[in-house]
């Protein structure tokens, strides 16, 4: 139990801060509102605890066998970042009736995990963390991807509902796209720790 309350706090300290998943929510409400921002926050809420299944149970042996395949998936992700802060910063609101882009489905938001690299480095950190190779792996991974699952549903709807405050407050198809630019900038400022290797 005490495993279970340990996990459930890094849980929920990574998935409180601000990250790609929680801006592109926040934006998300912003733009489109709870309706139609509801599949983006599940696929991010199953998708993540997925991703861990799988890392868990198969693909940390792959990663150290071709270490190169981390790293090009990472140099994937985050090249898409950069799109995505693009589309971010030239979308339109629908406050005067103008779309010019959707949000996420549940399946793009499910698959977005696979190359957001601040959910690599959760993953991989929360089960190198968490798990102890004298142990039956399998429990504790389906342990880590659980808390998870628990944890990342109301993370995730904290940074929505701030979008949804935050769409009262923007008046304006100006106002609108200052604030669209602003998110742009935080999902690129997101990517620099990544990118810069620790010393």
């Amino acid at each position: 139990m005490e495993l279970i309350l340990t996990i459930a706090l890094f849980a929920f300290s990574a998935g409180i801060t601000p990250g790609p998943n929680n801006i592109m929510l926040m934006t998300s409400g912003v733009n489109f509102g709870v309706k139609r921002t509801l599949p983006h926050l599940l696929g991010i809420s199953l998708g993540f605890p997925t991703m861990i299944l799988a890392i868990g149970l198969g693909l940390s042996g792959l990663f150290q066998a071709f270490p190169i395949a981390h790293q090009i998936i990472k140099i994937v992700g985050i090249a898409y970042l950069l799109y995505l802060s693009w589309i971010i910063a030239n979308s339109n609101s629908n406050l005067e009736g103008k779309k010019t882009s959707k949000p996420f489905s549940f399946l793009q938001a499910a698959a977005f995990q696979w190359v957001n690299p601040k959910g690599w480095i959760i993953a991989i950190g929360t089960i190198a963390t968490f798990t102890n190779i004298e142990q039956p792996l399998t429990p504790q991974i389906l342990t880590i991807a659980m808390v998870f699952l628990c944890i990342a549903l109301p993370c995730g709807s904290v940074w929505l509902s701030f979008g949804i405050a935050l769409k009262r407050v923007l008046k304006n198809q100006r106002q609108q796209r200052i604030f669209n630019i602003s998110m742009a900038v935080l999902l690129v400022l997101s990517i620099i720790p990544m990118v810069i290797p620790n010393n």
